[in-house]
């Protein structure tokens, strides 16, 4: 077994990349990306900073005038709000409406953009689900719900499922995306799931052991995958019952390492 690369003592000179979340004790990018500054001999790190939503725009302008900090990462609950704390957006954040990462620019100022789609279409597509013609079903229509959203349609599934509880929120989505991909988004009043190739958790339901499930396994077909974005833990209920039910499931981590090489190519980290 190779020996894994040793970090860069922290100094004067260390880069900062902050991951902004509420709660942060599940974040995975740390230990996903860290290892990666260190193997390209990177005096960088990325650390966990924990920010309630009140305080959201007082922590992220504070890091942003961080004159060592490089990016910001963004999780729950923070990726529609902080939107709006950037300079300019990337075409997928106006689309969808969020973004997962900020970068500082060299005039100083900050882009906004967003790679949870095209991260968890790549690890779906790494882990032989590949959505092209597929029958989607998406529950939860936040930050990283949105993104997946456009995602999928990009990736040629041909018929998608969308439910919120926020019924506002939902129908707005709806409306940007059918505008773009027309007759292949739709509605749902109710997370009830039926003939789906593929069906996503995108909620936060699943972080907390007595958390209910985001829908109903019984009217799933045999063979459909069904796919949770929670990273930790690994096994939420979602995907222990859906197991027991014999379908194929997919871990939220997936979609992380799937945006991986987007990070380096976005943060320049080669």
């Amino acid at each position: 077994m190779t020996a894994p690369t040793p970090a860069a003592p922290i100094g004067g000179t260390t880069r900062l990349y902050a991951v902004l979340g509420d709660p942060v004790a599940q974040v995975q990018a740390p230990a996903l990306i860290n290892p990666l500054l260190a193997a390209l001999h990177r005096d960088a790190v990325v650390v966990p900073v924990h920010a309630r939503p009140p305080h959201l725009e007082t922590v992220v302008r504070g890091l942003q005038r961080v004159e060592n900090l490089d990016g910001l990462f963004v999780t729950v609950p923070h990726k529609v709000a902080v939107r709006s704390l950037a300079d300019r957006c990337g075409p997928t954040v106006d689309i969808v409406g969020s973004a997962n990462v900020l970068r500082r620019e060299p005039d100083g100022t900050w882009l906004a953009e967003n790679f949870d789609g095209s991260g968890f279409v790549a690890g779906l597509v790494a882990a032989g689900h590949d959505p092209r013609g597929s029958r989607a079903a998406l529950v939860g229509t936040g930050g990283a719900g949105s993104a997946i959203a456009a995602a999928l349609l990009a990736a040629g599934v041909e018929h998608l499922l969308v439910h919120d509880t926020d019924t506002a929120k939902l129908d707005a989505l709806a409306a940007r995306l059918d505008a773009l991909w027309p007759g292949r988004v739709h509605p749902l009043a109710a997370p009830t799931l039926e003939d789906t190739d593929i069906a996503v958790n995108a909620t936060p339901l699943g972080l907390r052991a007595h958390d209910p499930l985001p829908f109903p396994l019984e009217s799933l077909p045999p063979g459909c995958v069904v796919a949770d974005i929670i990273m930790k833990p690994r096994e939420t209920r979602l995907l222990r019952e859906a197991a027991a039910r014999g379908h194929r499931i997919h871990h939220g981590i997936h979609m992380l390492e799937g945006q991986l090489n987007s990070y380096r190519e976005f943060f320049d980290l080669r």
